[in-house]
């Protein structure tokens, strides 16, 4: 199994299971859902999501994603893997809480450590 990871408000996951697909925020304003692969999760958290509550991690088997998965360059010359269209939920195995710690920082979870 592949594993990619999405960070999302908890909020915006709960809707999509109950519409057995996941669209995030910006599938529709840049034609795909940015996910992280395990070592890129953390500058991801720090960088785009500081001071944010109510944040889930989501595990995804990309082998069952539906939509074309493209691994990207992004701006820190890393490539990234994008899902251009909708998520299937099926795909997703694991939800966890996803919070900086009192130091205000992300740390990697114990959970993607031990899919090492």
């Amino acid at each position: 199994m592949n594993t990619i990871f999405h960070i999302t408000q908890r909020q915006q996951w709960e809707q999509a299971k109950d519409l057995d697909s996941y669209r995030g925020d910006t599938l529709d304003t840049e034609g795909f859902i940015h996910c992280s692969k395990a070592t890129q999760i953390v500058k991801v958290a720090n960088r785009f999501f500081s001071n944010q509550k109510e944040l889930v991690l989501i595990f995804i088997d990309s082998d069952k994603v539906q939509a074309e998965i493209r691994y990207e360059e992004a701006e820190v010359g890393e490539l990234f893997p994008h899902i251009y269209g909708e998520l299937n939920v099926d795909a997703v195995y694991q939800v966890i809480d996803f919070e900086a710690g009192e130091n205000g920082f992300f740390e990697l979870p114990q959970e993607v450590i031990n899919l090492e």
